[in-house]
């Protein structure tokens, strides 16, 4: 994997939450400000732009450069978590040139530290670590066990998606939503959503599968 993978997990990124822009817009405005989809699909745009307009950074600077545009032009909670997220990710990744698996889960490990530590939440308060932490998971644990970083992606992609789905039931702890109290429970996050659209944006990116 180099910086042509990383472009283009940003690029199936934005492709992924603009097919869903309404659809993040519904599950946020039921227990949000509505605008997730919205600020998603404008943030990952730009960060589109950005790396086409930085074609020859290593993979770990393009990351630093994603996230530092998602902060600039995203807003709501989204830009700062994912944002701080891709800087520390990228900060793993230095200036080498390219990276393996391992060094994936460490990106991953390290850009989920960054957003339980700026968001405070936690596995079960019904945000984007429920969708992320079991994705980093499934993703060291197969690649540990000898699985192919194919299967492994796949294995973290799926653990996601299982993460959003399992927000439904819970009691927001965190975020606007946490102010609905009782009335938040039925609701898929749209934070643990868009989460599960990026890591299966980036098996697609690393798989080259559609």
């Amino acid at each position: 994997m180099d910086a042509a993978t990383i472009t283009s997990w940003m690029r199936e990124i934005d492709a992924a939450v603009r097919r869903e822009r309404d659809h993040l817009v519904q599950l946020d405005a039921a227990i949000g400000d509505g605008d997730h989809g919205t600020n998603m699909t404008r943030g990952f745009e730009a960060v589109v732009q950005a790396l086409d307009g930085d074609p020859g950074s290593p993979p770990g600077k393009l990351l630093i450069l994603a996230g530092r545009t998602l902060v600039s032009t995203v807003g709501g909670a989204s830009g700062p978590l994912w944002g701080s997220a891709l800087r520390s990710g990228g900060r793993v990744l230095g200036e080498q040139p390219t990276f393996e698996g391992q060094e994936l889960v460490q990106v991953l490990a390290a850009a989920l530290a960054s957003v339980k530590d700026l968001g405070t939440a936690a596995v079960g308060d019904k945000t984007m670590v429920d969708a992320l932490e079991p994705a980093v998971d499934a993703l060291r644990t197969r690649l540990t066990a000898g699985a192919s970083i194919d299967d492994a992606l796949e294995a973290a992609a799926v653990a996601a998606e299982t993460g959003m789905r399992a927000t439904v039931p819970m009691q927001a702890r965190k975020g606007r939503a946490s102010y609905l109290g009782e009335r938040s429970v039925g609701h898929q996050d749209p934070g643990a959503t868009s989460t599960a659209l990026m890591i299966r944006a980036l098996q697609r990116a690393v798989t080259g599968s559609t």
